[in-house]
């Protein structure tokens, strides 16, 4: 699944608009819109989003032995 699609998915559940988000963000929300397609995300950019809508962002990397290490 692409970030966009997850971004839209946490927009409905937490009962926001995308274009309320990027607002919240500080963000206008065709910049914000813009910035979601072209799916250049940073883990700072996603933490912020996580924080406007009261989720958390968890993400690692697994090895193929299973080991994984987490991104903080």
């Amino acid at each position: 699944m692409y970030i966009e699609e997850q971004i839209k998915i946490i927009s409905v559940k937490s009962g926001l608009s995308v274009s309320e988000i990027g607002r919240r963000l500080n963000k206008s929300p065709q910049a914000f819109s813009q910035k979601i397609k072209r799916g250049n995300m940073t883990i700072d950019d996603l933490n912020d989003i996580a924080m406007v809508t009261g989720c958390k962002v968890q993400c690692c990397f697994i090895y193929p032995d299973g080991e994984t290490v987490v991104i903080e």
